[in-house]
């Protein structure tokens, strides 16, 4: 019989609404949002697909990738603390045959994981360079949102070492505005950017999110995807997010 997975007094059990799953979240640390829902519906992840997702934080994002299809995600994670919460996570949702947790700097990837091994990449990575915008004092919190210790350059490079050759995909999600940075990055990388769809929260309001998809090694084209708008003029979820939560359960 397994072990109970030790909740601490601070975390929470979050319900995923999707396919059953459930994540640990403590209520002074970094939280997923929206955008890694968004990022694990829109990468494309193909059957029996190996994964990796850089600065996993919770393991929402390997969770989802698994419900998906993914034969294997690998959550890389520079916190000790936030490593140690996806990996009760994993356990928590016995995916644990699935998902690994590492505790790691993507920075040096090339120590920790294999090169050219893996279908797909993901990351929803700190939007912010540091100095852009209030910095939080909790350490984990500033490394989620501002690039303390790993910037874009760093992000897209550590993608580029762990795919296949004209087959590995490397999907993010990330900010509209930093939108020709990160296609710059991605194709300097040898990463060519395939699939973009910009997220708006409601039809009549500027995008709020960039998701975008690349092929590593891939000639150029672009597809650009219809808006994706999250909420109804009545608040509500539209009928594309709420799909999100009945394709899985």
């Amino acid at each position: 019989m397994c072990n109970p997975v030790v909740i601490g007094a601070e975390e929470r059990i979050d319900d995923l609404l999707i396919g059953q799953l459930k994540v640990i979240q403590h209520e002074k640390e970094f939280c997923f949002s929206l955008d890694a829902i968004l990022l694990s519906h829109f990468a494309t992840v193909r059957p029996g697909a190996k994964a990796v997702d850089l600065g996993t934080g919770t393991g929402v994002i390997a969770l989802l990738l698994t419900a998906r299809g993914a034969a294997h995600v690998t959550g890389l994670e520079l916190s000790q603390a936030m490593a140690d919460m996806a990996e009760r996570s994993v356990l928590l949702n016995q995916l644990d045959e699935k998902v690994k947790i590492i505790q790691g700097d993507l920075c040096k990837i090339k120590d920790i994981l294999p090169s050219e091994g893996y279908d797909l990449v993901v990351s929803n990575p700190p939007y912010r360079p540091v100095g852009g915008g209030y910095m939080s004092p909790n350490d984990n919190v500033a490394r989620a949102k501002h690039e303390v210790t790993a910037a874009l350059k760093d992000v897209v490079g550590a993608a580029r070492y762990l795919l296949k050759y004209r087959r590995g995909r490397f999907a993010m999600v990330h900010l509209p505005e930093r939108m020709a940075e990160i296609l710059t990055a991605m194709s300097q990388a040898g990463i060519e950017p395939k699939l973009l769809q910009l997220v708006y929260s409601s039809i009549d309001k500027k995008p709020t999110m960039l998701l975008v998809e690349g092929v590593k090694g891939a000639s150029p084209g672009l597809t650009i995807l219809p808006p994706l708008v999250v909420y109804k003029p009545d608040g509500t979820y539209s009928d594309e997010i709420a799909k999100y939560y009945k394709e899985y359960r």
